[in-house]
């Protein structure tokens, strides 16, 4: 077998079960990668420099393709109702025709860490099939420093072939594609997809595994920090805004996705970041929009003129869900460490295309960790098919595909860490006002960077509010530079009866997804529910 690369650890690919490799392609630097990708005819080199590529039919996770192996270390300890189950067997099938598959092939290899505390790292080996994975995965996670790579022990093993085509009959696959955890050996198997978000979200999955044992929170959130050592958790869904608002020149930003909360405070699992790029903004996002310009990035899915190598990123020919991976080095006032003092304020972001929810509200503890398993946030018409108007999603925890203990091991953790540090919670709707969607308009952005502001400046705290009739949360009265009328979501609607008839059934919905969790939490967390009529 052919070795090649700057830095080859001692401890080689036979001890992941290769065997007779072409050859092994070790801790590869962005210009050789770049170099191998278009050798491969795997993407293009965009004007500015980043490496373009199409996933094909994954432009996406594929959430009902990923399956924990269901074990007894895993039996009572994952959260079946929301994870499918393999069996150890199936597994084992999966692994051995993986590993006989790329007998003659040439792989990839970058060592890498998953969190930035050295307490709690994931030493982690991502194996991949195209070099252009090898370089987003490099974007992606954090690299380790030269000296440790010679010696690098990986304690999770990922393993991604995407030509390999996984048998619903052998395997126990609904599909071709498959994604499958095996906690107990610390291995996942990657088959039948191109969509790099895989790889990357696999690393999130089992730190979600590992972490709470250790009174470690894992979170789906973007996180920044002051000149003061403020640090802010923003947690959302994709389209909510937690990119967006926490890439902002004025504080420093720790990540833009997931992150861990320790003894020690919040730091970031990844090393770079992972944005949507479907109409990116110079005006509104330019420290994002500047990395499309960039050496190193990866852009997954956007649209490219083949003969000038422009981009445009308003296009979504390709993907509405078009994707820019780079290093958080690629963002000018990044953290340099990935770490940060435990959190002050605490931001849960929903796009409520209902119109109903105010753009700011403050949480008590049992409010957020309400809201936190909750997750809402709402799909507007048109943006898959067969919505036709508003429609509510709920993602426990913001992130419950990746959640694979119960919800409430989080919620109740995360209630804790709130109470411990006495920490703000505030819920922010980043979505309509004035009407649902189709009526109503988008929360001004500048109105929300401004709630923002004065929430993380510790003012809005002090601020007088009132009580919301529908979902019991407080909500400021007034606050310097924004639109009073804009703060109380019933006055900015024209037909006020029309507004009372939709709030009380987004807060039905609520109640009704709030059902699965009423055994398993605490009577004032029952209480912190919305008021139906």
């Amino acid at each position: 077998m052919k070795q090649t690369g700057p830095y080859i650890s001692k401890h080689g690919v036979e001890e992941s079960g290769f065997k007779n490799l072409a050859a092994a392609h070790w801790n590869y630097r962005p210009a050789a990668l770049y170099e191998e990708a278009i050798l491969r005819h795997e993407g293009h080199v965009a004007a500015d420099g980043p490496f373009v590529v199409k996933t094909g039919v994954h432009t996406g996770r594929s959430a009902k393709d990923k399956f924990i192996v269901r074990d007894a270390s895993t039996e009572n300890t994952v959260w079946w109702d929301g994870n499918k189950a393999m069996t150890p067997e199936q597994f084992d099938v999966l692994h051995a025709d993986m590993l006989k598959f790329a007998e003659g092939r040439e792989l990839f290899i970058q060592d890498l860490f998953g969190g930035a505390d050295p307490i709690h790292r994931l030493p982690t080996r991502v194996y991949t099939e195209l070099a252009w994975h090898s370089l987003f995965i490099q974007d992606l996670l954090i690299e380790p420093a030269v000296e440790e790579l010679a010696d690098f022990q990986p304690k999770f093993t990922i393993i991604n072939l995407p030509s390999f085509s996984a048998d619903p009959a052998r395997h126990g696959a609904r599909t071709e594609t498959m994604i499958a955890c095996n906690f107990a050996k610390r291995i996942v198997l990657i088959a039948g997809t191109s969509y790099a978000g895989e790889t990357k979200k696999s690393v999130f999955s089992m730190l979600n595994y590992d972490l709470p044992a250790k009174r470690v929170m894992p979170m789906h959130c973007s996180a920044n920090v002051g000149d003061k050592g403020d640090t802010a958790i923003f947690f959302g869904l994709s389209g909510t805004g937690k990119t967006t608002l926490s890439a902002v020149s004025t504080r420093t930003l720790i990540g833009d996705d997931e992150h861990g909360w320790s003894e020690s405070g919040v730091f970031n699992f990844e090393g770079g970041c992972y944005a949507k790029m479907i109409k990116l903004s110079p005006e509104a996002e330019p420290e994002i929009y500047a990395t499309t310009k960039r050496f190193g990035t990866v852009l997954e899915n956007v649209v490219m003129d083949p003969e000038t190598r422009q981009l445009d990123l308003d296009s979504a020919a390709l993907a509405e869900n078009s994707r820019g991976a780079y290093p958080l080095s690629f963002i000018p006032n990044a953290s340099a460490t990935g770490r940060a003092p435990h959190p002050k304020n605490i931001i849960m972001l929903t796009a409520d295309a209902f119109g109903v929810l105010p753009p700011i509200a403050k949480l008590t503890p049992s409010q957020a960790m309400y809201h936190f398993l909750s997750g809402y946030t709402a799909k507007v018409a048109g943006t898959e098919k067969g919505v036709t108007e508003p429609e509510a999603t709920f993602s426990t925890c913001f992130g419950g595909p990746f959640m694979s203990r119960h919800p409430t091991v989080y919620g109740n953790l995360l209630r804790d860490l709130i109470a411990e540090h006495k920490v703000d919670c505030w819920l922010v709707n980043t979505g309509w006002t004035g009407g649902a969607y189709g009526t109503g308009s988008r929360m001004p952005i500048k109105a929300t960077r401004a709630l923002l502001a004065a929430a993380l400046d510790g003012s809005l705290a002090h601020a007088e509010f009132h009580l919301d009739p529908n979902f019991g949360f407080q909500v400021p009265v007034a606050v310097p530079g924004v639109d009073t009328k804009i703060l109380n979501p019933r006055d900015t609607w024209a037909d006020k009866a029309a507004y009372d008839a939709q709030a009380q059934k987004v807060v039905k919905m609520f109640i009704a997804n709030f059902e699965k969790f009423i055994d398993h939490v605490d009577p004032d967390v029952i209480d912190a529910a919305p008021a139906a009529e």
